[in-house]
């Protein structure tokens, strides 16, 4: 597995996005979890992105139990800030300076290590000056419980603000084939400033893979049935787009998810994509998919289509889309 840089962190070219496992889409199964995590680390994938709020802190302790005496190979990156209650209830956002400092300690012990290697501001809170949270972020590098620091869904605007306060290794949000909206400003933004890119959901949820045909072929507790792209009013116009990267797959005798991945890391070396997954068989399609080259007129023709604002429905039902890009 190739590396990349996110300022001066170095991490594999493609990580593993470990949400999954505990929550959101369907019901996980610890085993596989942790053979996931272990089969991704004997693969070079060495770069694994959890959050507090995964799980109601479940996915940190399960992540730390997988990397217990791979510490040492691991790049390990975190979150906080989007607050859930003992129950899972949502609770809003907290960018607080006590609660920053607060939230680093309750991670450090659930993943069971001295220090995080990328701590992420997981939401901004619009009510605590970014200043003050990265501030706070920053004296936990200087306490050494933290290496490097990132953003997670934040604007062009906020982004200069925090890069002023501290240096910020990485932004991560949501970008893919049928989610460009950070090509307007926010690529640009993070180059100008020496920050990397972290893209969350590099296979659109899943759907870019060509696994799901209808809104029927999702778990009932599986929080897609909520998304607006996998909705019944959209979901048939946007399976038309997965015909596109499923003709260029077969060229490649290669999977969908493998040209969607591709198509991102083709992007930037600045990029490093964390697609998710729960079962070894998909992890080791990602991880080959890191190792497909797309000729120019492949990306010329999936840039044709999919341009911006391709895909039928917002990425987030309104709430959430009132979180984002702030």
């Amino acid at each position: 597995m190739e590396t990349r840089k996110l300022g001066d962190l170095t991490v594999s070219a493609i990580g593993l996005g470990c949400m999954g496992m505990s929550e959101f889409y369907g019901t996980g199964e610890e085993k596989e979890s942790i053979e996931v995590i272990h089969r991704a680390l004997d693969l070079g994938v060495t770069f694994l992105d959890t959050a507090d709020m995964y799980g109601v802190g479940r996915n940190e302790e399960l992540v730390g139990r997988a990397i217990k005496g791979r510490r040492e190979s691991v790049v390990l990156a975190t979150k906080f800030g989007n607050v859930r209650g003992p129950k899972g209830e949502r609770l809003g956002v907290n960018g607080r300076p006590d609660y920053v400092r607060q939230a680093c300690d309750a991670s450090l012990k659930r993943l069971g290590v001295e220090i995080i290697d990328l701590y992420y501001q997981h939401r901004v809170d619009p009510n605590v000056p970014i200043e003050e949270t990265v501030g706070a972020m920053a004296e936990l590098v200087q306490a050494g419980k933290v290496r490097h620091l990132g953003l997670s869904e934040a604007g062009p605007a906020t982004i200069r603000r925090a890069r002023k306060e501290a240096r910020i290794a990485a932004l991560q949000t949501e970008y893919s084939l049928w989610s460009r909206d950070p090509e307007d400003e926010i690529l640009a933004t993070c180059r100008e400033l020496g920050i990397g890119f972290v893209p969350y959901s590099p296979l659109g949820r899943g759907f870019l893979t060509g696994r799901f045909r209808s809104p029927a072929d999702l778990p009932d507790d599986d929080f897609r049935k909520n998304s607006p792209r996998f909705s019944d009013e959209n979901f048939d116009r946007n399976l038309k787009l997965v015909a596109v990267v499923e003709a260029i797959a077969r060229k490649h005798d290669a999977k969908a998810s493998q040209v969607a991945l591709a198509w991102v890391l083709a992007q930037g070396e600045d990029i490093v994509p964390i697609p998710g997954t729960k079962r070894v068989r998909y992890l080791e399609e990602n991880a080959e998919g890191a190792g497909l080259t797309l000729s120019a007129a492949d990306l010329e023709e999936l840039d044709a289509a999919f341009p911006k604002d391709a895909a039928a429905g917002t990425r987030y039902p309104e709430a959430g889309m009132k979180m984002v890009n702030l």
